[in-house]
């Protein structure tokens, strides 16, 4: 067990510890996410369609969020947008408590979403700047480790809140945006690399979002995970198939609970697994899994059977997750890291919406059964792609990689 935790953690410098330990604290008290749908309706007596298109402004606020964020952090640099972000964030949590008026809480949660977004592409380049080639599939699965015991633990001390007073909900959220602030003002140096001369990739680019919209590549590779995670996202329709199959609805907690207690007990396993095949075919035989377990789910008529379900789709999502991060930060040019985590996320954010809403438009008119075998095929595409793409992407990894695999030097911050 000892030369099992070295290998999963050992060798990795401290400043990413310390981001590990500001993930961990921040998806700890990320309570509003979690409860904002539950507060508007239960605790605000709002009506369905108004939370869900709050929530949707969320999602909103946070694209445009992590598309600014990652300019900041190119610009200015990782720790100008980190703290800005959550500092910002903290305030507008606040004042979102304590608003009443739709108008207002719906710009507040708005502008909620842009601020957590603007740090997110800083927090990964600074992951991706301070960790070497070799050890960065160890420290995405580490930090993916951290979202999920934080948020596996936020929701049950969530609902614990919101018993006592709804308003704690966000005043120990904008308590923990604080504390992740200022443990990175302590902890976390500046880590924007200096501009550096790398193939076709010949100056610092000083502009927006252009040098990655030019990149077919990296594009497709975006666009391949956001539908990835829209199968994934689509899971949302399970509560319909247990209906249908005359199972109770209260089922759903236990059948999803599979996918945090997978992700919590066996993602550290996942690089031994993963670590020595080439990321694009890993991401391909992730994207079969993650379809056979939603094509379980078509056949499914029993609580165990949809756990089963659950469990194999969740397989594919932890060995999809870390060779995605890990790739990505394989093919971002060091001095532009923070502008492609800022467009990558956009895949995310397209299936956090898509997922939902291609879900329920398919089963409300084909049946369920129809939905997840079209996951099925979909998943199968996507599988496809990433093998398609393999050959462009190594090319391109090789024309950026430096000499040595060392992370970059840093460049003095422009604040």
């Amino acid at each position: 067990m000892a030369t099992w935790w070295r290998q999963t953690a050992g060798g990795l410098p401290r400043t990413f510890w310390y981001l590990w330990t500001a993930t961990l604290i921040n998806r700890l008290g990320s309570f509003v996410a979690i409860y904002l749908g539950v507060y508007l309706v239960s605790v605000r007596h709002f009506d369905a369609s108004y939370a869900g298109m709050v929530i949707g402004l969320h999602g909103a606020g946070s694209a445009v969020g992590t598309l600014l964020g990652g300019i900041v952090a190119d610009r200015w640099g990782r720790r100008p947008a980190m703290l800005a972000g959550n500092v910002t964030a903290a305030a507008t949590a606040s004042a979102l408590g304590l608003s009443t008026q739709p108008v207002a809480i719906a710009l507040l949660t708005l502008l909620l979403g842009l601020c957590l977004g603007v740090a997110r592409p800083a927090f990964t380049a600074t992951i991706i700047d301070v960790v070497g080639e070799r050890d960065r599939l160890r420290a995405m699965t580490l930090n993916y480790w951290a979202i999920n015991i934080g948020f596996s633990v936020a929701a049950t001390v969530a609902g614990l809140l919101v018993r006592v007073d709804p308003l704690l909900l966000f005043l120990v959220n904008a308590a923990v945006l604080l504390g992740t602030a200022a443990l990175i003002a302590v902890k976390v140096p500046e880590s924007r690399p200096a501009p550096v001369t790398i193939g076709q990739f010949t100056r610092a680019d000083r502009g927006g979002l252009g040098v990655v919209l030019r990149d077919p590549v990296f594009l497709t590779f975006t666009a391949l995970t956001g539908l990835a995670w829209l199968c994934i996202e689509a899971n949302v329709m399970l509560p319909v198939a247990l209906q249908a199959d005359g199972l109770p609805a209260a089922a759903y907690g236990p059948i999803i609970a599979v996918n945090g207690l997978m992700i919590v007990v066996g993602q550290l396993f996942v690089p031994r697994l993963i670590g020595r095949f080439d990321r694009s075919r890993t991401i391909a035989v992730a994207a079969v899994v993650i379809g056979t377990g939603f094509a379980l789910t078509a056949l499914a008529e029993s609580i165990w059977f949809y756990g089963l379900a659950v469990l194999v789709w969740t397989l594919g999502e932890m060995m999809m997750t870390p060779a995605n991060s890990a790739l990505t930060a394989d093919l971002s040019p060091a001095a532009q890291r923070g502008r492609y985590q800022g467009v990558y996320s956009l895949g995310y954010a397209f299936a956090t919406f898509g997922g939902p809403t291609v879900g329920g438009l398919v089963t409300d008119r084909f049946g369920d059964a129809a939905l997840w075998l079209g996951l099925f095929g979909l998943a199968l595409l996507v599988a496809f792609g990433n093998l398609l793409a393999a050959q462009a992407r190594t090319r391109r990894i090789g024309a950026l990689r430096a000499p040595a695999d060392e992370p970059a030097r840093p460049a003095p911050a422009l604040v």
